[in-house]
């Protein structure tokens, strides 16, 4: 079989790449940035060259999406493949990719002027690239791989697909998005309009992970009103909203912080605090897998809060709770075919299957809420959203390859009594 086309990849990530796509949150535009909106249209044009049907450019919602037709019996139903144009809150301004052909596993100079090394010691991951094409940032801006190099590996599945039509698939629909990073591109995703039961992100990411779980996740935003006096005349009188904060902050669970917390553990980040005698402000963010514990923790907060407004005669301490995601392992569960497909195509080419719990959200949360359960896959970057991000083309080509196979196993499975899609 023709190998997948890495060149075409490589080339392809590295001029989207250089498009300023970093999403906005002050914004309110769809999508929120311009280069959004430049990088969507050059999407579009290059799926329309290669020959991808029912491409189309959806100006209310930001997305790009396409149709690659099915070869094969009308059974097969369509497969989702999703990745997002948008990049995160890094400097994105003239990025300049650096290609490091049969890359040595040693340190990489960035930046010789300002000296910044990509080092060894300090991103051991490189080690698995060892005479790869290596790809990485100049060192003043991101590199975009999250989530280009998703975006080019689904370019790459496409022109496999189309330039061998004996490999056999089903309808394979495409979808390109906005504002992936600041949580609002996926919200607006018109699922309806899609027209798949189910469907894979192509986000962060190594060879043969997949992460079919995610955080529940709220936003805890508490106001605290004091009373601000002389402090020489304070006796009986000064209520101190910094004191009612810091007793808030106290009442938290102690092991339950971001940095103790690993694997399936949750967590209740204090994210900001500001206060003066007169007023203070708490932000905090609640996560965790488990549905019964997130809710646990959402009580805890409401908990404490009522309990110090007890204390007074009218209520000192609010409570704004936002809830922000779901867990998509609890709408994915009740579908195992969609889990088991990615595993089986894994497997076939030679890939160990790392099952990972996602600590955050991608677009799959939203797209999931939406009807269409959407686990995440993996793009072969590494270390997003900053100066040392890199990744390799081989990587890139992996994914591609990887899509392929999901399409060819869901065509043999699709047979198979034990085992139906949706």
């Amino acid at each position: 079989m023709t190998e997948i086309n890495q060149a075409y990849i490589e080339k392809l990530f590295i001029d989207y790449a250089k498009v300023n796509t970093r999403s906005d949150p002050r914004s309110q535009t769809v999508p929120t940035t311009p280069g959004q909106v430049e990088l969507a249209k050059r999407v579009a044009e290059d799926l329309r060259t290669l020959g991808v049907k029912e491409v189309k450019f959806d100006e209310t919602n930001g997305y790009v999406t396409a149709t690659l037709p099915g070869n094969t019996t009308p059974e097969v139903t369509a497969l989702g493949f999703i990745a997002h144009l948008d990049t995160a809150d890094f400097s994105a301004d003239q990025v300049n990719p650096q290609v490091h052909p049969n890359y040595d596993g040693q340190d990489v100079v960035l930046n010789e002027a300002k000296q910044i090394v990509l080092k060894v010691s300090e991103f051991p991951n490189l080690k698995k690239f060892v005479g790869q094409r290596l790809i990485t940032t100049d060192g003043t801006t991101l590199l975009g791989a999250d989530d280009k190099a998703g975006v080019t590996a689904l370019f790459g599945a496409l022109e496999f697909l189309i330039k061998n039509p004996e490999v056999k698939h089903g309808p394979i629909r495409v979808a390109f998005g906005p504002d992936e990073e600041i949580g609002r591109g996926a919200k607006r995703f018109d699922a309806k309009g899609f027209g798949t039961d189910f469907a894979y992100t192509l986000d962060n990411g190594q060879p043969g992970q997949l992460e079919f779980e995610t955080f529940n996740a709220s936003e805890a935003v508490i106001e605290v009103e004091g009373t601000a006096v002389h402090p020489g005349d304070a006796y009986g009188l000064m209520v101190n909203a910094v004191t009612l904060a810091n007793e808030i902050v106290s009442a938290l669970p102690k092991d339950e912080v971001p940095e103790k917390s690993r694997d399936h553990d949750g967590f209740i980040l204090v994210n900001h605090f500001k206060g003066t005698v007169a007023h203070a402000q708490l932000n905090l963010i609640i996560r965790d897998f488990d549905t019964p514990r997130f809710h646990q923790k959402e009580a805890l907060l409401k908990k404490i809060v009522a309990q110090i407004n007890a204390r007074f005669e009218s209520p000192r301490v609010t409570l704004q709770l936002t809830e922000q995601y779901s867990n998509i392992g609890d709408e994915i569960r009740k579908n195992p075919y969609i889990v088991n497909l990615a595993l089986d195509a894994y497997r076939r080419i030679g890939l160990t299957p790392d099952i990972q719990p996602f600590r955050g959200g991608t677009d799959g949360n939203a797209i999931t809420e939406k009807g269409i359960p959407t686990p995440n896959l993996f793009n072969g970057g590494d270390n997003f959203h900053g100066p040392y991000e890199f990744v390799t083309t081989q990587a890139m080509a992996l994914t591609a390859k990887t899509i392929v196979a999901i399409a060819e196993e869901h065509v043999r499975q699709l047979g198979h009594p034990n085992n139906q899609p949706l």
